[in-house]
């Protein structure tokens, strides 16, 4: 058993020995290789065999990650790697002669490179990817994988912001070969996403890839490109919860402001405190958004919340205007009480304290105020037919009723005392016409608050209405512009 454990372990330490010798005559290998390869190269020039011939360069470009996307500026910010593939004919070799060394890894910078750039880059660097080392094969086939941050021009579209998709164009192409001397194809038909890092604001839902031979006024040459389009949707969930929902909550506090009474004083700058705050998040989508002609969906929508909320503080006005109606106002005309205060104040459900829905506006008043000796009769006649007319006061007071010359009530009894010579209180002109004068303004009076509570009562029934009708308006507007998202 010992000696077996013995010859294990020195077959061991041997086939570690052997493998160390093999990397190490590998190695030896490779820098003889290098120096072989490099001995009469040049890199400035096209590494073809026959000039008249046109080199293919394969390209595939695999994105990483989505940086940024500048609405304002127009500007899309990514994270490629760029993999190039072509064969150099003079970068060719014996696998046999070097030990059977088929793959090397050199500086990119001792090779020629395609001098491919992107066409629509919007950055003031104009430094190329990272000089990575390259992969080179014994058969000349040269693969360069290079890492870029890329800033390209992308023309965006906010027409329906915050549901908006964008398409942005990522063009490479050679700047100074024609077609005839370096040929782009494509690697794949269209970018690799396998390692793709998912962003927080932008879904990516493709990206296809496009081969465009443009001929350009400069040169009567072909030029070819590959187009990779970045099929972009927005991810809405951040802008609904910051910038739609308090717009749809705000936008209903604007009808509540008639619903709001108008002797709180506090109706007109409800409307203005709900303009300053839509103003506001208006400013913080403007301040995103390029300087186009195309207004934004959210836009539109702070807009029309914008102009309703203002056509109600103006409305608020009118109606507060009529609500504090004076004793120098005219009575409210005939059809505005048939129209408003009879009808639409029960569709509404318009009341006023101690009203209810059998009891029309102003009988409790009306019963209650002061007539004259000739209303009294106008009054009888007025009233239901079922109802039989008090009789009409006697012409002259009894004499049992000595307290009626001490009542202010405007009674035909006053004028009783001094008809006769035996009156009690005698024939005092005076009196009677302070009684007269403060009879009349009882009545005036009485009817002047009437007057007043009808304009009230109007008014506060237009604010019904228009909260009602601005509620409908804030909902169908709602839909109607949220119903435009595609």
């Amino acid at each position: 058993m010992e000696r077996m454990r013995r010859w294990i372990e020195m077959l061991f330490f041997s086939a570690l020995l052997l493998v160390e010798v093999a990397h190490c005559a590998q190695g030896r290998f490779a820098h003889k290789l290098l120096n072989d390869l490099m001995e009469n190269y040049s890199s400035a020039l096209r590494p073809v065999d026959d000039t008249d011939k046109s080199l293919n360069v394969t390209l595939q470009v695999t994105l990483s990650q989505i940086k940024d996307m500048d609405e304002r500026n127009q500007v899309l910010i990514a994270y490629l790697w760029i993999r190039q593939t072509w064969h150099d004919a003079h970068l060719k070799w014996n696998k046999e002669e070097y030990d059977g060394l088929e793959v090397i890894r050199i500086p990119s910078s001792l090779v020629w490179r395609p001098d491919l750039v992107l066409y629509n880059k919007a950055d003031d660097d104009f430094s190329g990817p990272v000089d990575t080392n390259v992969v080179l094969r014994y058969n000349g086939e040269i693969t360069w994988d290079a890492p870029a941050i890329t800033k390209s021009s992308c023309v965006v579209d906010v027409s329906y912001f915050p549901f908006d998709s964008q398409q942005c164009n990522l063009t490479f192409g050679s700047w100074t070969y024609n077609g005839n001397q370096v040929d782009i194809t494509m690697g794949m038909d269209s970018g690799d996403l396998s390692d793709f890092v998912e962003n927080v604001e932008w879904e990516c839902h493709g990206m296809p890839a496009t081969k465009n031979v443009i001929m350009y006024g400069c040169c009567s040459d072909p030029y070819p490109d590959i187009t990779y389009t970045l099929l972009l949707q927005r991810r809405s969930s951040f802008y609904i919860f910051n910038l739609l929902l308090p717009c749809f909550l705000i936008s209903f506090l604007a009808p509540l402001g008639f619903y709001l009474p108008a002797d709180s004083g506090e109706k007109v700058s409800l409307g203005v405190t709900v303009l300053l705050a839509l103003t506001v998040f208006q400013m913080m989508v403007a301040e995103s958004m390029p300087p186009s002609e195309s207004v934004p969906l959210i836009g539109k929508y702070y807009i029309a919340t914008m102009t309703m909320i203002t056509a109600s503080t103006a409305l608020t006005i009118f109606i507060m205007n009529i609500h504090f109606c004076g004793a120098e106002a005219k009575p409210v005309p005939y059809w505005a009480k048939v129209l408003i205060i009879d009808y639409m104040s029960k569709i509404f459900f318009v009341y006023e304290v101690g009203e209810s829905c059998a009891s029309p506006f102003g009988q409790m008043e009306e019963s209650e105020s002061f007539h004259s000796p000739n209303q009294h009769q106008n009054h009888n006649q007025n009233l239901h037919p079922k109802e039989k007319p008090k009789a009409p006061p006697p012409p002259c007071c009894p004499d049992d009723d000595k307290s009626a010359a001490f009542s202010l009530t405007f009674d035909p009894c006053v004028y009783c005392s001094c008809r006769g010579t035996g009156g009690i209180l005698g024939c005092d002109p005076k009196l009677v016409r302070n009684v007269e004068y403060i009879a009349n303004c009882f009545r005036e009076q009485k009817a002047t608050c009437l007057k007043v509570a009808e304009w009230k009562k109007v008014a506060k029934v237009m604010d019904r209405i228009f909260m009602w009708i601005f509620f409908i308006m804030v909902f169908l507007m709602s839909i109607l512009i949220i119903g435009k998202a595609p």
